[in-house]
């Protein structure tokens, strides 16, 4: 389904994501809405810090945008990831040289049928773009084909807002880099193996645009953000087959790999 595309790297391959992705002339004239500055005392655990987190992410619940961020994984490559929230609800992460063991682009889009995998070009390869359905609405993506990024902008955020998730929130210092807002780190409280949410620092704008995270596949920062689109987009139609995997190999099934981030 997919023809590999090439690395895309540095300053050229922001700007070449933001035109070809339409961030350029979306919403807003292409104008960033200023963030609040940042603080850099830490403050310790406690209901204060869980309370003022779960209002930013009632916010983010609320945000509707579209943004460049940088995210930089375990193999400390900086890639070019862009999600779009959509007035209508549906929301889109494409993920440079997310899938296919680093060497395909990758995007998930969500709507109301259900979440798919596609193929996307951030970094100018020519691709034969198209998008298969791999989860219904509110169910989980396969793990064998999730490449992650995309839990962080949605998927956590009603979480986030439960007072009673089994959750420990605390104020931190702001990540290096972060564009304002404020930071918390989040870990579970559970007993469970497997956490609630993907555990590390979260930051956000007073307006519940999501800033920076780090967590334990990488870590995101904001370069720029506009104007919400009325609707996301499928990069190309929709099709079968297999979706592409994150390793180097393309589709195919793996009954040992299980179910990760939620639809």
């Amino acid at each position: 389904m997919h023809l590999p595309s090439g690395s895309g790297r540095g300053r050229a391959a922001i700007i070449a994501a933001l035109l070809a992705l339409g961030l350029a002339g979306c919403g807003g004239g292409g104008t960033p809405d200023p963030a609040p500055p940042a603080s850099s005392a830490a403050t310790p655990a406690g209901p204060d810090a869980r309370t003022q987190f779960a209002g930013l992410a009632a916010s983010a619940l609320d945000r509707r945008y579209a943004a460049l961020y940088t995210f930089t994984g375990d193999d400390g490559v900086p890639r070019n990831v862009v999600a779009k929230v959509a007035t209508d609800g549906s929301w889109r992460v494409d993920i440079a040289n997310g899938a296919l063991g680093g060497t395909a682009d990758v995007s998930i889009v969500h709507n109301m049928n259900g979440v798919y995998q596609c193929s996307v070009s951030m970094t100018g390869a020519p691709i034969n773009a198209g998008c298969v359905h791999v989860a219904a609405k509110g169910e989980k993506v396969p793990r064998r084909y999730d490449p992650q990024v995309q839990r962080l902008f949605r998927q956590w955020l009603t979480v986030f807002t439960d007072r009673d998730s089994a959750l420990s929130v605390a104020a931190v210092k702001p990540l290096d880099g972060a564009q304002g807002g404020a930071c918390y780190s989040v870990d579970s409280t559970s007993a469970s193996l497997d956490a609630p949410v993907d555990i590390g620092v979260y930051c956000y704008a007073g307006d519940g645009l999501l800033t920076a995270a780090r967590v334990g596949f990488g870590t995101l920062k904001l370069v720029k953000q506009v104007g919400a689109p009325a609707t996301v987009e499928f990069p190309g139609p929709e099709v079968g087959g297999e979706p592409m995997t994150m390793s180097g190999s393309a589709g195919g099934s793996d009954p040992s790999a299980g179910p990760s981030a939620a639809g």
